[in-house]
């Protein structure tokens, strides 16, 4: 690994400056996120304005029963990036390649278990969460095709997150382009010419999952680096597999139990009537843009940090977090505040209704303008993580961020002076600022434990090797 010629998708994350390479990571990754999000979206415009209401109640029903199944295996990738970035750093080119071979292939069963539930259990699932009889069975089978192609979609994202490890989050965006661009085209092609209502929509998602795999998948097996993978090679491994069930299981876990604190806010929200849901729902799609462009700041924490841990770089680790925040505090309070000013533009786009339009404002000048908190709260999860704490970070961000939430609607929200819409909004932002000063809190003890183990008492600070040339022209 050592001798190994550096490519220009890779980023050397152990030297030279910080703040340029972390963007130079991000902004691929936050481009790739976007795109993601305008893809889904194409998929229910499609089916709504040529299939119909009903289509569209049955796509849109399975978003949350989708996520809820499938951030579990999620988490399981977050592990993977995680442990690879780690023995990059580390310049462990055997325990890499363990990793890489581990990681794919559980990717794989990853996606074969969600096919055999989402196949046989969709229509049960769905009668458990109340979906109306009218849209049961175009619900049914969206899901149930959308499934079919959940092992291309586990190998995309293990192999991303593997391709992050080393910094590349410029592939992964070329292919999820490309796959998102062949998903438009066959939205419009199956639903428009062949008539296949959901199913049309389900098929093309299956089929651009595959292509954005397959292209995944191709890189890796041609790289000649540490990241190479032989597919006659590939098991598990006892050790990888336990190190990424560590950190990825509790990841993982806590974005289920996010999804279900979500559900019970959600029916808070529901006792205000339709319009004040449908004036949440537009805004709460449009804020999923300003999250998943922090969230690129979270994964590239991840990355950054894992990496310096695995290469014994205490005092880089520390710079990282504070630049890592830095930048995330930018995104969330541009973004957040943009989305806010242009709200009424942009709720527009989701619906004519002025009283909906109105209510989402109302979402949107709480949540949105205070978005920042969340971010910098998973900048500290991100840290955590990267340097090998993952039970931790799942516990404070449960009892903060989804257990205040819930005691805040059994209590404050209970009472007749704060019965109201503002109330529920009020404790995102509220349950965001204290998760993330008790995660600050727990980052400083665990960074204590990472000195003595990275720098012996005695020991001299490891020597970091200076900017190159070409680096001192950028400003940090």
């Amino acid at each position: 690994m050592a001798g190994k010629q550096q490519t220009h998708y890779e980023i050397d994350m152990c030297n030279g400056l910080i703040l340029s390479k972390m963007l130079r990571f991000s902004i691929p990754l936050m481009c790739s996120s976007v795109l993601q999000l305008l893809f889904n979206a194409a998929d229910i415009v499609v089916v709504g304005r040529w299939a119909g209401d009903n289509s569209l109640a049955a796509v849109g029903s399975n978003t949350a029963l989708i996520g809820l199944l499938t951030n579990l295996f999620v988490g399981l990738a977050v592990g993977a990036n995680t442990l690879a970035a780690k023995y990059y750093g580390a310049r462990d080119r055997d325990a890499l390649h363990r990793v890489v071979h581990t990681s794919i292939l559980l990717s794989i069963i990853s996606g074969l278990v969600l096919t055999v539930v989402g196949v046989f259990g969709a229509r049960t699932i769905l009668i458990w969460m109340q979906t109306p009889e009218n849209v049961l069975d175009l619900a049914t089978l969206y899901l149930r095709i959308y499934f079919l192609g959940m092992t291309a979609t586990m190998v995309y994202n293990f192999g991303a997150a593997l391709l992050r490890a080393e910094g590349d989050t410029q592939r992964p965006l070329y292919f999820l382009s490309l796959a998102g661009v062949v998903n438009i085209v066959l939205n419009l092609f199956f639903v428009i010419v062949c008539k296949l209502d959901v199913a049309g929509v389900a098929i093309a998602t299956v089929i651009s999952q595959c292509i954005s795999a397959s292209l995944v998948l191709r890189c890796m097996v041609k790289d000649t680096g540490p990241l190479h993978l032989d597919l006659k090679k590939m098991r598990l491994h006892p050790q990888a597999m336990r190190q990424i069930l560590r950190i990825g299981l509790p990841a993982g876990f806590q974005g289920i139990l996010f999804s279900l604190s979500n559900v019970v806010i959600q029916s808070s929200v529901n006792t205000f009537g339709e319009v004040i849901m449908a004036g949440n729902s537009a805004a709460a799609n449009i804020e999923q843009f300003v999250y998943v462009s922090m969230n690129a700041m979270y994964q590239a924490t991840i990355s950054f940090t894992s990496q310096n841990y695995g290469a014994g770089n205490y005092h880089r680790i520390r710079k990282i977090m504070i630049r890592a925040q830095g930048c995330v505090l930018v995104v969330g309070l541009v973004l957040g505040n943009a989305a806010t000013l242009a709200g009424r533009v942009l709720l527009s786009i989701y619906t004519t209704s002025p009283p909906v339009i109105e209510a989402g404002l109302v979402r949107m000048g709480i949540v949105c303008t205070t978005y920042a908190l969340c971010g910098m709260m998973d900048v500290m999860v991100g840290g955590l993580r990267g340097i090998g704490y993952s039970i931790m970070p799942m516990l404070v961000s449960l009892v903060g961020a989804c257990g205040l939430r819930l005691l805040w609607i059994a209590t404050i929200f209970q009472l007749p002076q704060f019965h109201t819409i503002q109330t529920i909004y009020w404790s995102y932002p509220i349950s965001w600022a204290i998760t993330f000063g008790v995660h600050v809190i727990c980052f400083l003890w665990a960074m204590k434990k990472v000195k003595r183990q990275l720098l012996p008492e005695g020991a001299p600070a490891p020597v970091e090797v200076p900017p190159t040339l070409e680096e001192e022209t950028v400003s940090e």
